[in-house]
Protein backbone atom coordinates (compact mmCIF):
# COMPACT_ATOMS: atom_id res chain seq x y z
CA UNK A 1 0.00 0.00 0.00
CA UNK A 2 1.24 3.46 -0.90
CA UNK A 3 0.10 6.59 0.92
CA UNK A 4 0.40 10.01 -0.69
CA UNK A 5 -0.31 13.27 1.14
CA UNK A 6 -1.43 16.38 -0.78
CA UNK A 7 -0.80 19.42 1.40
CA UNK A 8 -0.15 23.15 1.39
CA UNK A 9 -0.87 25.73 4.07
CA UNK A 10 -2.16 28.17 1.45
CA UNK A 11 -5.84 27.70 0.68
CA UNK A 12 -7.23 27.66 -2.84
CA UNK A 13 -4.19 26.11 -4.50
CA UNK A 14 -6.09 23.10 -5.88
CA UNK A 15 -5.27 20.49 -3.24
CA UNK A 16 -8.58 18.70 -3.55
CA UNK A 17 -8.42 18.66 -7.35
CA UNK A 18 -4.95 17.12 -7.19
CA UNK A 19 -5.98 14.61 -4.51
CA UNK A 20 -9.12 13.50 -6.36
CA UNK A 21 -7.23 13.13 -9.64
CA UNK A 22 -4.55 11.00 -7.97
CA UNK A 23 -7.28 8.86 -6.43
CA UNK A 24 -9.12 8.53 -9.73
CA UNK A 25 -5.94 7.58 -11.61
CA UNK A 26 -5.28 4.78 -9.13
CA UNK A 27 -8.89 3.56 -9.17
CA UNK A 28 -9.09 3.60 -12.97
CA UNK A 29 -5.91 1.51 -12.98
CA UNK A 30 -7.76 -1.09 -10.90
CA UNK A 31 -6.27 -0.36 -7.49
CA UNK A 32 -8.40 -0.44 -4.35
CA UNK A 33 -8.23 3.24 -3.43
CA UNK A 34 -9.21 5.32 -0.40
CA UNK A 35 -9.36 9.10 -0.24
CA UNK A 36 -8.83 10.47 3.26
CA UNK A 37 -10.58 13.82 3.56
CA UNK A 38 -8.96 15.79 6.38
CA UNK A 39 -10.49 19.09 5.31
CA UNK A 40 -13.62 20.11 7.26
CA UNK A 41 -15.14 21.43 4.00
CA UNK A 42 -15.48 17.77 2.89
CA UNK A 43 -15.11 18.56 -0.82
CA UNK A 44 -13.17 15.34 -1.45
CA UNK A 45 -15.84 13.32 0.34
CA UNK A 46 -18.58 14.78 -1.85
CA UNK A 47 -16.49 13.96 -4.94
CA UNK A 48 -16.28 10.33 -3.79
CA UNK A 49 -20.02 10.25 -3.19
CA UNK A 50 -20.73 11.49 -6.72
CA UNK A 51 -18.41 8.78 -8.03
CA UNK A 52 -19.92 5.98 -5.95
CA UNK A 53 -21.80 4.32 -8.82
CA UNK A 54 -18.77 4.01 -11.08
CA UNK A 55 -16.70 0.86 -11.50
CA UNK A 56 -13.67 2.91 -10.42
CA UNK A 57 -15.28 4.20 -7.21
CA UNK A 58 -13.08 5.62 -4.45
CA UNK A 59 -13.73 5.02 -0.76
CA UNK A 60 -14.03 8.26 1.28
CA UNK A 61 -12.67 8.29 4.84
CA UNK A 62 -13.04 11.02 7.44
CA UNK A 63 -9.50 12.24 8.04
CA UNK A 64 -10.60 14.69 10.72
CA UNK A 65 -10.92 11.69 13.04
CA UNK A 66 -7.74 10.39 14.67
CA UNK A 67 -8.83 6.77 14.23
CA UNK A 68 -9.54 6.91 10.47
CA UNK A 69 -7.00 4.16 9.79
CA UNK A 70 -9.23 1.67 11.61
CA UNK A 71 -11.82 2.16 8.85
CA UNK A 72 -9.29 1.36 6.12
CA UNK A 73 -10.30 -1.96 4.50
CA UNK A 74 -7.73 -4.72 4.26
CA UNK A 75 -6.52 -4.99 0.70
CA UNK A 76 -6.38 -1.21 0.17
CA UNK A 77 -3.62 -0.51 -2.33
CA UNK A 78 -3.57 3.28 -2.55
CA UNK A 79 -4.36 5.95 0.05
CA UNK A 80 -4.56 9.61 -0.91
CA UNK A 81 -4.82 12.20 1.88
CA UNK A 82 -6.33 15.62 1.18
CA UNK A 83 -4.90 17.82 3.96
CA UNK A 84 -6.85 20.73 5.43
CA UNK A 85 -6.11 24.26 4.25
CA UNK A 86 -4.03 26.28 6.69
CA UNK A 87 -2.35 23.23 8.21
CA UNK A 88 1.37 23.51 8.92
CA UNK A 89 3.86 20.68 9.44
CA UNK A 90 3.04 20.36 13.15
CA UNK A 91 -0.66 19.95 12.31
CA UNK A 92 0.09 17.17 9.84
CA UNK A 93 2.43 15.03 11.93
CA UNK A 94 0.06 12.06 12.07
CA UNK A 95 -0.10 12.02 8.26
CA UNK A 96 3.61 12.77 7.76
CA UNK A 97 4.49 9.82 9.98
CA UNK A 98 2.80 7.35 7.59
CA UNK A 99 3.04 8.99 4.16
CA UNK A 100 5.32 7.67 1.43
CA UNK A 101 5.40 11.03 -0.38
CA UNK A 102 4.08 14.59 -0.03
CA UNK A 103 2.82 16.63 -2.98
CA UNK A 104 2.73 20.41 -2.45
CA UNK A 105 0.59 22.25 -5.05
CA UNK A 106 1.56 25.90 -5.56
CA UNK A 107 -0.06 28.46 -7.85
CA UNK A 108 2.00 30.89 -9.95
CA UNK A 109 1.40 34.13 -8.09
CA UNK A 110 3.66 36.08 -5.76
CA UNK A 111 1.08 35.86 -2.97
CA UNK A 112 0.74 32.09 -3.29
CA UNK A 113 4.48 31.54 -3.40
CA UNK A 114 5.15 33.83 -0.44
CA UNK A 115 2.39 32.16 1.57
CA UNK A 116 3.85 28.72 0.85
CA UNK A 117 7.45 29.44 1.88
CA UNK A 118 6.95 28.85 5.61
CA UNK A 119 5.06 25.63 4.94
CA UNK A 120 7.79 24.23 2.72
CA UNK A 121 10.44 25.27 5.22
CA UNK A 122 8.52 23.55 8.02
CA UNK A 123 8.31 20.32 5.99
CA UNK A 124 12.07 20.37 5.62
CA UNK A 125 12.41 20.23 9.40
CA UNK A 126 10.32 17.10 9.83
CA UNK A 127 12.55 14.19 10.99
CA UNK A 128 11.48 11.80 8.22
CA UNK A 129 12.13 14.44 5.56
CA UNK A 130 15.53 15.33 7.02
CA UNK A 131 16.53 11.67 7.10
CA UNK A 132 15.45 11.12 3.49
CA UNK A 133 12.64 8.74 4.48
CA UNK A 134 9.84 10.99 3.20
CA UNK A 135 10.01 12.58 -0.24
CA UNK A 136 8.49 16.01 -0.90
CA UNK A 137 7.66 17.22 -4.40
CA UNK A 138 6.49 20.66 -5.54
CA UNK A 139 3.68 20.84 -8.08
CA UNK A 140 3.17 23.95 -10.20
CA UNK A 141 -0.61 24.17 -10.49
CA UNK A 142 -3.01 26.20 -12.68
CA UNK A 143 -0.15 27.43 -14.83
CA UNK A 144 -0.51 29.47 -17.99
CA UNK A 145 2.71 28.28 -19.63
CA UNK A 146 3.34 31.20 -21.96
CA UNK A 147 2.83 33.99 -19.42
CA UNK A 148 5.65 35.79 -17.65
CA UNK A 149 4.00 35.18 -14.28
CA UNK A 150 4.04 31.41 -14.71
CA UNK A 151 7.60 31.37 -16.05
CA UNK A 152 8.85 33.53 -13.18
CA UNK A 153 7.02 31.36 -10.66
CA UNK A 154 8.61 28.21 -12.06
CA UNK A 155 12.07 29.77 -11.81
CA UNK A 156 11.46 30.54 -8.15
CA UNK A 157 10.15 27.05 -7.42
CA UNK A 158 13.16 25.46 -9.11
CA UNK A 159 15.39 27.27 -6.61
CA UNK A 160 13.61 25.74 -3.60
CA UNK A 161 15.10 22.76 -1.71
CA UNK A 162 12.53 20.24 -3.01
CA UNK A 163 12.14 19.19 -6.66
CA UNK A 164 9.54 20.69 -8.96
CA UNK A 165 8.07 17.39 -10.10
CA UNK A 166 5.33 18.50 -12.52
CA UNK A 167 3.48 21.44 -14.06
CA UNK A 168 -0.30 21.39 -14.51
CA UNK A 169 -1.88 23.84 -16.94
CA UNK A 170 -4.88 25.92 -15.95
CA UNK A 171 -8.13 24.52 -17.35
CA UNK A 172 -11.83 24.81 -16.61
CA UNK A 173 -12.04 21.08 -17.27
CA UNK A 174 -10.82 20.42 -13.72
CA UNK A 175 -13.68 22.44 -12.22
CA UNK A 176 -16.29 20.69 -14.35
CA UNK A 177 -14.94 17.18 -13.81
CA UNK A 178 -14.53 17.56 -10.06
CA UNK A 179 -18.14 18.68 -9.84
CA UNK A 180 -19.17 15.47 -11.59
CA UNK A 181 -17.13 13.18 -9.38
CA UNK A 182 -14.85 12.43 -12.31
CA UNK A 183 -11.32 13.18 -13.52
CA UNK A 184 -9.24 13.51 -16.65
CA UNK A 185 -8.32 9.84 -16.26
CA UNK A 186 -11.89 8.75 -16.90
CA UNK A 187 -11.70 9.90 -20.54
CA UNK A 188 -9.63 9.07 -23.61
CA UNK A 189 -10.18 11.89 -26.12
CA UNK A 190 -7.20 13.60 -27.76
CA UNK A 191 -7.94 16.86 -25.96
CA UNK A 192 -7.98 15.17 -22.58
CA UNK A 193 -4.79 13.25 -23.33
CA UNK A 194 -2.91 16.54 -23.66
CA UNK A 195 -3.80 17.41 -20.08
CA UNK A 196 -3.20 13.85 -18.90
CA UNK A 197 0.36 14.22 -20.18
CA UNK A 198 0.91 17.01 -17.63
CA UNK A 199 0.43 14.42 -14.88
CA UNK A 200 2.94 11.87 -16.19
CA UNK A 201 6.03 13.38 -14.48
CA UNK A 202 4.20 13.58 -11.13
CA UNK A 203 2.93 9.99 -11.37
CA UNK A 204 6.39 8.78 -12.39
CA UNK A 205 7.94 10.57 -9.39
CA UNK A 206 5.35 9.18 -6.99
CA UNK A 207 5.66 5.62 -8.25
CA UNK A 208 9.43 5.37 -8.62
CA UNK A 209 9.93 3.85 -5.17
Amino acid sequence: MKTWLVACSKGGVGKTTVATHLAAEAAVAGLHTALVDADPQESATRWCQRRAGMASAVLPLDGTRKNWRKALPSGTQRVIIDAPAGAMERDLEDFLDIADAVVVPIQPSALDIEASVRFVESLGKHPRVRKGKLRVGLLGNRLKPHTNASQQALEILRSWPFPLVAQLRDSQAYVVLTGLGKSLFDYHSAQVREHQADWVPLLHWLKKD
